[in-house]
């Protein structure tokens, strides 16, 4: 590694493939909750950039989001499927971007076992809201960002590196294949 990464006494680079990525992204998912969902070919003011918030991350390390037929989000996942996703956990650690594959479906199960009362503000009809689709995104590639030992450690790390002249940052970053 190059740039401020060679003045760091540990290492600070780890990428992840298979399940250790899918439980990343799965772990992350479940505590950041909502991401920034972007579709390619925008076709409303937000330029395919909306925040969407995961209603289930499964232990493949799918996402899956509700969304409205007459939404941008389905018309644009109509014509590109490909989507990016990005996380943030915390002002200084958290990261996660993500490359995947939408798919937008119908499946009355999957959006009865992913309903939450709170989106009948969205879904005025409740669950049983005809304009209710389901977006299932399977990552491909990602990048994360984050700290090995949690916020104190990682602020302790950097205050003690900054008083003695010395990196002593507590980050770790990587590829992710799922």
């Amino acid at each position: 590694m190059d740039s401020i990464n060679r003045n760091q006494p540990e290492q600070n680079h780890r990428d992840l493939a298979g399940a250790e990525a899918r439980e990343l992204i799965r772990d992350m998912a479940k505590e950041i909750e909502t991401c920034f969902f972007c579709t390619t070919g925008g076709t409303g003011q937000s330029r395919g950039v909306r925040p969407m918030s995961v209603q289930q991350a499964d232990d493949d390390g799918h996402l899956w989001f509700l969304s409205a037929s007459d939404s941008h989000t389905n018309a644009e996942l109509a014509h590109d499927p490909a989507v990016k996703l990005f996380f943030q956990r915390s002002a200084h650690a958290g990261f996660l971007e993500l490359d995947g594959i939408a798919t937008v479906s119908t499946d009355r199960a999957k959006i009865k076992q992913l309903w939450d009362p709170i989106l009948k503000t969205w879904f005025t009809e409740g669950e049983d809201d005809p304009r209710i689709t389901v977006i299932q995104v399977v990552p491909r590639e990602g990048y994360y960002w984050d700290n090995k030992h949690g916020q104190v450690v990682a602020g302790a790390k950097m205050l003690i590196g900054a008083a003695i002249g010395k990196t002593l940052d507590d980050s770790i970053e990587g590829m992710l294949t799922p």
